[in-house]
């Protein structure tokens, strides 16, 4: 299990933030969804594909909206959210319908190819353990640094840190294979 700690003033202001929602600001709302969205995205990336990914960013927060009264602490707001997140992609797993996979050799035409190159490689983090594939998605996907993914999970710098070296380091050796 991963080492957690949200900042102190990083969560004081999720806690105002939420409070003001819960009171009817809704600027105060799209200041959290601005302020997760990519993170969300990444959560949802590392487990489901691209499409339902940016689907069920907007369930998530949709769900999140409606249950804000249902949170005890406004400061976990972050780890609350991603919990919904990481829920809704296992649900949608678990309702999935077999996908038929196309042949290797089969070649996608221009910039089609670079998609399904990038699609292959999400779909071998997605075989990595979780903990690697977030963080993975997060950095390389989303763009997020170190920092950035520090701060929105919950995770201390160095387990960021190491989950990104070990999690590259596996995610190289797949790739080999």
């Amino acid at each position: 299990m991963p080492v957690s700690r949200f900042d102190a003033g990083h969560a004081a202001e999720d806690a105002l933030l939420v409070r003001r929602a819960r009171d009817g600001d809704e600027s105060a709302f799209a200041r959290l969804y601005a302020r997760y969205a990519r993170t969300i995205h990444g959560v949802l990336l590392a487990r489901v594909s691209t499409a339902d990914a940016e689907d069920l960013v907007q369930e998530v927060f949709l769900t999140a909206w409606r249950g804000l009264d249902t949170l005890r602490d406004p400061a976990a707001f972050g780890g609350w959210l991603s919990r919904i997140a990481r829920n809704r992609a296992t649900d949608l797993q678990r309702r999935a319908i077999d996908a038929v996979d196309l042949p290797q050799h089969l070649e996608a035409p221009g910039t089609a190819g670079a998609a399904a190159e990038a699609n292959a490689v999400l779909d071998v983090i997605r075989t990595l353990p979780e903990a690697y594939r977030e963080t993975l998605v997060l950095r390389l996907v989303e763009g997020l640094t170190g920092p950035e993914i520090a701060e929105r999970t919950g995770l201390t710098a160095a387990s960021v840190r190491v989950n990104l070296h070990r999690g590259m380091k596996l995610l190289r050796e797949q790739l080999k294979a």
